[in-house]
């Protein structure tokens, strides 16, 4: 009987995942994920064998390749273009879920058809979970440290936001409220998504008795450069959601606030020899420097 069910959810559900140098975590995701109706491997230019390993393990996958990387988000509007199924699973591809959490998510969204996201409880590789929230965005900024952190509730509940690590997405209410912000190159797509399915009316669930494991890092290459993208793009889609929901004059005032602090910290990181840090500091003074003077954070990636 499990196998029937997991069988027919796998039936209504396409999977598009977005990899980046991914070629030691990829293998693990697209097994989890074959029987799906359809597989989306969108890879953003990485070097290493991440596609031929794609190639190899599902051939019936659709692969897209982009010679210029284009983010997360803009990455999976692209396999979402492709999308005919009642709901799409989007994972990164460090992820992985089986059929049995699968068959949960599925028949939560038949059971709440205003449901327009859905989450499994997502495990790290330590074993902690990785909370969702009870808040949104900005909800959440202003109400301190979360006291039940790690712990999760009995049953369902109706979230503020979900991860964008592992996400079931109604394709109708996602195509009502519009695809990922195409101006967001990393960080902060999903909280966007959320708020944007809140306000269309839709809610967000999650499914604690799914479950998903995240290994967290590994859907792209370690290195320095690395880093100083991660932290440029925390700081530029921070301020690009502030000017989006609150206005240009508040992003302009919480962008000029932190440009000191961050310039401060990188100098003394800087002084102390403390490299990572010093490097995470000028990202970010950057980052939000580059918002400010109005640089876009996609790049001209050109023909696809």
């Amino acid at each position: 009987m499990v196998e029937t069910q997991s069988h027919t959810a796998w039936s209504r559900v396409s999977v598009v995942t977005v990899t980046h140098h991914s070629a030691g975590v990829i293998e693990g995701c697209l097994r989890s994920v074959a029987p799906a109706a359809r597989v989306v491997v969108v890879d953003n230019a990485s070097d290493d064998d991440t596609r031929e390993i794609v190639t190899r393990i599902l051939p019936s996958a659709t692969l897209i390749h982009n010679r210029v990387g284009r983010g997360f988000g803009n990455g999976c509007n692209q396999g979402l273009e492709q999308v005919d199924t009642d709901y799409a699973l989007l994972l990164g591809p460090d992820s992985t879920i089986d059929g049995a959490s699968l068959d949960l998510l599925v028949a939560a969204a038949d059971a709440w058809p205003t449901a327009g996201l859905l989450g499994p409880a997502i495990i790290a590789a330590d074993g902690h979970v990785e909370p969702s929230h009870d808040l949104g965005l900005f909800e959440r900024m202003g109400a301190g440290k979360r006291l039940d952190s790690g712990i999760l509730p009995e049953g369902p509940l109706s979230a503020g936001h979900l991860s964008g690590a592992v996400l079931l997405v109604r394709m109708a209410a996602l195509r009502q409220v519009g695809f990922f912000d195409p101006e967001i190159f990393l960080y902060y797509e999903d909280d966007d998504l959320c708020l944007r399915m809140r306000a269309g009316g839709w809610s967000l669930v999650l499914v604690p008795g799914a479950r998903a494991s995240h290994i967290g890092g590994g859907s792209s290459r370690p290195s320095l450069w690395h880093r100083w993208e991660k932290f440029w793009h925390l700081a530029w889609s921070r301020l690009h959601i502030e000017a989006k929901y609150r206005g240009r004059n508040r992003a302009i005032a919480v962008g000029l606030g932190t440009l000191p602090r961050f310039f401060a910290k990188a100098l003394g990181n800087a002084l102390i020899l403390n490299r990572p840090k010093a490097l995470r500091d000028l990202a970010r003074f950057t980052g939000t420097t580059a918002w400010l003077l109005g640089i876009r954070a996609m790049p001209d990636t050109g023909p696809r």
